[in-house]
């Protein structure tokens, strides 16, 4: 019995309240840590106080590595680093990642679901030197096209203008490339403004007009797309000299007026429309190098609902209509002089 009551009596200190009197300092707890040292210095286990910081060439490399990341802010962020880096490099300085890495992560961003990631992609894009870009304008076109005819009314215009920035950089690197000609209009035709091939007159349905579907979508989306129609039938059928060749002109007489023509070409692979060594293409990915070519194949195969479209959207009236204009002046001015074959 006694062993029992001393149990009792254990149990109870545990939960017996001391009791406090006047001018006598408070008991300490039993868990009690004393802290009233000093220290005259910080000891941390894992300090670095080496001076080597990463390269600018790490740095770029690494932010390109975060354009697949999960998070739009992140892929965002990285894009506007990887514009600044760009941009503020000394001029005739090559860039901290070549082309060739650095594109490759740049065209799933075409297709972006953030409007954030998209912008500053449209900025990135236009810092990048021109003349470097257009070697690989085949694959941009392939994002550009499934931008173009994405659900997402967002993502169109987003597409359109990477279009529009890539006429304005490079128009003949884009219509000369494999398929740049004849799929381009036909996503641009079909896919967008729903200009499709007219109805014969001899069949029992009568032709449907063509209209440029914008029930449900964004009423700027078809001015933008006639604006772009204008500038890529404009690069594509317009005859336009370039500075060099007016250069040239001034530069050589008479009889030797046209020697840049018999010089070695300046563009790599300047035989690729020849596809001597690879497999059978089909009209619309033919390369039309020539500018009687491109007039020839649109007249066969554009050229009728293109014109039907022009003259629906110009009854639409107001921003529409005007850029209906603009686009069927330079279609005048395009296929001016074109005979077409008997």
């Amino acid at each position: 019995m006694g062993s029992s009551a001393k149990k009792k009596n254990d149990k109870k200190k545990d939960f017996k309240k001391p009791k406090l009197k006047i001018g006598k300092v408070r008991p300490k707890p039993t868990n009690f840590t004393d802290t009233s040292f000093k220290s005259k210095s910080i000891v941390l286990v894992a300090q670095s106080l080496t001076l080597n910081t990463p390269t600018l060439s790490s740095q770029f490399y690494s932010h390109i590595s975060l354009l697949t990341n999960r998070s739009d802010t992140q892929r965002r962020e990285s894009l506007a680093y990887l514009t600044t880096a760009i941009s503020s490099r000394p001029v005739n300085t090559p860039l901290p990642q070549p082309l060739s890495v650095l594109l490759p992560k740049l065209y799933p961003l075409i297709l972006d679901g953030s409007n954030g990631v998209r912008s500053q992609l449209l900025k990135l894009l236009r810092t990048l030197p021109p003349k470097d870009v257009g070697d690989y304008i085949s694959q941009l076109l392939l994002y550009i096209r499934a931008g173009l005819t994405h659900m997402a009314v967002g993502i169109k215009l987003s597409a359109a203008d990477v279009l529009l920035w890539a006429l304005e950089t490079m128009p003949y690197e884009l219509v000369t490339c494999v398929g740049g000609w004849v799929k381009t209009l036909d996503c641009l035709l079909t896919g967008l403004l729903h200009w499709h091939v007219s109805v014969p007159s001899s069949a029992w349905t009568s032709a449907r007009a063509p209209t440029l579907g914008t029930a449900g979508a964004e009423s700027k989306l078809p001015v933008k797309v006639l604006n772009v129609m204008a500038v890529f039938l404009h690069a594509g059928l317009v005859e336009s000299p370039t500075e060099e060749e007016d250069i040239n002109a001034r530069k050589w007489p008479f009889p030797l007026r046209y020697t840049e023509t018999h010089m070695l070409p300046k563009r790599s692979n300047a035989f690729a429309h020849l596809n001597l060594f690879g497999p059978p293409r089909d009209a619309e990915s033919e390369m039309y190098v020539e500018r009687q070519e491109r007039q020839r194949v649109f007249y066969k195969k554009f050229q009728e609902r293109v014109a039907m479209g022009i003259e629906e959207a110009r009854r639409e009236g107001g921003e529409v209509g005007r850029a209906a204009a603009r686009l069927g002046k330079v279609l005048a001015e395009g296929m001016e002089g074109f005979e077409p074959d008997i």
